[in-house]
């Protein structure tokens, strides 16, 4: 049989931890999740890692793996995946795959060019130019240069507009041009679901998801990494907000209802990113069946092809 990595993809809150546990029940494989956030073990909350039951029903990868001090990116984990696909495709010749980060889903699936050393002087020019100016200036300037990465990066992060900005004056191209024209070629087929509700279901799923994070203790979460808050893995949603609280920028309501728009602003940013992939079949998170043979469909057209 040929090998086939299922890519179960949508916006954060869609539902896409329980229908990926019936897929890998349905198919007899495991689980890789591709959460740029999930890997770290210090942020389990926060990062929605799925409960210990789910963990127990089909064997989880690339969960919790990782401390927030590591360093970590998604060449590394095209890397680590591509590794870890040939040790499970020997015993499983379908794999699920299920996550929403943009980048390391198409890192896995199109592969991503290898980076350029930055130059330290460009760096120190950069790095100026924010010392003085501001992030407003470089905010427009990427937005100009390489709008497909300003609709996907976290505008308040200066270390990720600087870095776009780095690559696109070593190269001359956009850093958004990591998501290849050409992908690498894989030897093994690949089958994208997406998921998405309406609107309104979606955004209240996503309030409701952050209620019940600070029931479970989000806030005693993010107090104990906050010490460590200067790091990139946690300068993500539902712990930049509470570190704002810690510091006395936000009311605990405040910040509560800020994960809140910035969950929803997300998600935007998700769908956004995946709708320019026309090979993504796209489904509600309900139609369980029409998923199964959707699936069971396309690993029979690969076994002919």
């Amino acid at each position: 049989m040929k090998n086939t990595l299922i890519v179960l993809l949508g916006p954060t809150g869609v539902g896409k931890t329980d229908l990926s546990i019936d897929i890998a029940k349905h198919l007899h494989t495991e689980i890789i999740s591709c959460d740029s956030r999930q890997l770290f073990k210090e942020i389990r909350i926060g990062t929605a890692v799925p409960e210990e039951k789910y963990l127990q029903q089909v064997p989880h990868h690339m969960i919790q793996n990782l401390s927030v001090e590591d360093d970590y990116n998604a060449g590394k984990f095209e890397y680590d995946v591509l590794n870890l696909l040939e040790g499970l495709f020997p015993e499983h010749h379908t794999v699920l795959m299920t996550g929403g980060s943009m980048l390391y889903i198409d890192a896995v699936c199109k592969g991503i060019d290898d980076l350029p050393t930055v130059d330290k002087e460009l760096r120190k020019q950069l790095l100026n130019r924010f010392h003085e100016n501001g992030l407003e200036p470089l905010r427009l300037e990427l937005k100009n240069i390489d709008p497909d990465y300003y609709e996907q990066v976290d505008l308040k992060n200066p270390k990720r507009i600087l870095h776009a900005l780095e690559i696109y004056y070593m190269t001359g191209k956009p850093y958004s041009s990591l998501r290849r024209e050409e992908a690498k070629k894989r030897h093994f087929n690949i089958v994208k679901i997406g998921l998405n509700r309406d609107r309104t279901e979606l955004y209240d799923r996503i309030n409701r998801r952050v209620e019940l994070m600070m029931e479970e203790g989000l806030v005693n979460e993010a107090r104990g990494v906050y010490g460590k808050r200067h790091l990139n893995p946690l300068n993500t949603v539902g712990y930049k907000e509470l570190f704002a609280h810690f510091d006395g920028e936000l009311t605990l309501e405040q910040a509560t209802e800020r994960i809140q728009a910035n969950s929803r602003k997300y998600a935007r940013k998700q769908l956004t990113w995946f709708r320019r992939d026309e090979s993504i079949r796209w489904f509600h998170p309900d139609e369980k069946q029409q998923v199964f043979q959707y699936i069971d469909e396309q690993l029979m057209q690969n076994q002919k092809a």
